[in-house]
């Protein structure tokens, strides 16, 4: 009774933050993911520390509630019973394999509660289920490693391919690659596992092969991919222009390509020629899809293609709000993991933001609701939260069903004052200032400048 009447007052005033956890748990239960580890990895095995417990410490550092993997161990020491080097050796060592499963499993568990939340974003193309894919580059890593030190150059540790369901606004599924220098197309062969069919794939011009986009054809999927310049056409017929789009005029042409073994596709080739220029000064951009006319005209291909930013945004994220790549981490298996765990707690802040959004309304959500608030709102209160409840407060969440995790989420965040995550609007960014002054000079003093320009200090 104690516990239950600690518990609703926390519900009372910090109510994201027992959100939160209540869906951590229902992710992340220890029994689930000490099975996961035990079916997935190769040859790392369980001895005396629990997979479960490098996820907490992992998620410690990853959330920045702790500032490193060290300071993480401190704090968990007592429940570990284990050494610091024994914490290092395991993140070292866990196999990529075994990141991916963690990212498929949360993704499977919270899929459901967004559903039953009432938090699912509109489809962005009725009728297929949308998949946004993209690659990111880890971070160049600090050189604590003894092969690394004689470097100049950065140390990139690896790279990851994620797949984001935006209509969930989940990463479902993250492929990983140690080698940051490999080719993303060397990791299609894993890509084109998960393609079903009516799924409607969104990617950059890095996935556009004919290969690829041949065997996502065959599995009965569909694709927006931007055009590279590498895939040149056999034959293309003539191109209409057919109005604008939010970013420019929009025009198309049906092309044909061919393999090199006399196969053959027909595909829609969407251009746009743009008003404003990309970072890189392309005037145009063309789009390759093969969904129909009557599902998706040119102009709203080019808005879809639009959306793949959004996993941008997620890759933003992880780095700006939470420590998705931290530079301490140079194996290139623990910064995988790192990265995983980073796509998890995206994951799980995003259920608790689809609870938000089908409890007020998804434009007052979007629009005025900023995750580092949400996210801030957690990291001060965790700890305080962990120090009154006991764990046993948490543990029917483990196993509870996403029907009854979803009712639980939509009664806490009734509670929820959004005035305090409210977003700062901002106006139009000023072009940066010329830098002339001092430019010979190695450091300047601020206090001397604001002196100098009249400010009391």
């Amino acid at each position: 009774m104690y516990l239950d009447a600690v518990l609703n007052r926390f519900v009372q005033k910090s109510p994201v933050t027992v959100m939160t956890r209540a869906c951590l748990e229902h992710a992340l239960g220890p029994d689930a993911l000490n099975a996961l580890f035990e079916k997935h990895a190769d040859w790392q095995y369980t001895k005396r520390l629990l997979f479960s417990s490098v996820v907490d410490i992992m998620g410690l550092v990853v959330c920045r509630i702790q500032p490193s993997v060290s300071a993480a161990y401190r704090a968990m020491k007592k429940e570990l019973g284990v050494s610091l080097t024994a914490v290092y050796d395991k993140l070292d060592g866990i196999e990529g394999d075994v990141s991916a499963a963690l990212v498929q499993h949360t993704a499977v568990r919270l899929g459901p509660v967004v559903k039953d939340v009432g938090g699912e974003l509109p489809p962005l193309l009725e009728g297929y289920r949308t998949r946004i894919i993209d690659g990111n580059h880890f971070a160049a890593t600090d050189r604590r490693l003894a092969v690394l030190r004689e470097s100049k150059a950065g140390t990139l540790p690896a790279q990851a391919l994620v797949v984001l369901e935006p209509d969930l606004m989940l990463a479902t599924h993250m492929i990983p690659c140690e080698d940051a220098h490999a080719q993303e197309r060397s990791l299609f062969e894993q890509v084109l596992a998960l393609v079903e069919a009516r799924d409607f794939w969104i990617a950059d011009r890095n996935f556009c092969t004919f290969g690829f986009l041949h065997e996502i054809q065959q599995r009965g999927a569909f694709f927006a991919v931007r055009h590279h310049a590498g895939m040149p056409p056999a034959s293309s017929g003539d191109i209409r222009r057919l109005g604008r789009c939010s970013t420019g005029e929009v025009s198309e042409q049906e092309v044909t390509f061919r393999n090199q073994d006399g196969t053959e596709m027909t595909l829609r080739r969407v251009v746009v020629k743009l008003d404003k220029p990309t970072q890189d000064g392309d005037e145009e951009i063309a789009i390759l899809a093969n969904v129909s006319e009557r599902d998706a005209s040119a102009a709203k291909i080019a808005e879809l293609y639009l959306e793949r930013w959004t996993v941008e945004g997620v890759f933003l994220t992880m780095t700006q709000i939470l420590e998705g790549e931290p530079s301490s981490l140079g194996y290139p298996k623990a910064a995988i993991f790192a990265f995983a765990v980073a796509l998890v707690s995206f994951n799980i802040a995003s259920v608790v933001r689809a609870a938000l959004r089908g409890t007020f309304g998804q434009k007052k959500v979007e629009e005025e609701v900023s995750w580092y608030y949400v996210a801030n709102e957690v990291r001060v209160t965790h700890g305080g939260m962990d120090v009154a409840l006991d764990e046993e407060v948490w543990v029917p969440f483990q196993a509870m069903s996403a029907t009854d995790l979803a009712a639980r989420l939509k009664e806490y965040a009734r509670n929820v004052s959004l005035d305090v995550f409210k977003r700062n609007q901002r106006g139009p960014k000023k072009p940066p200032t010329r830098r002339t002054k001092y430019a010979n000079e190695t450091h300047v003093s601020t206090a001397r400048l604001l002196a100098r320009a009249g400010y009391k200090t």
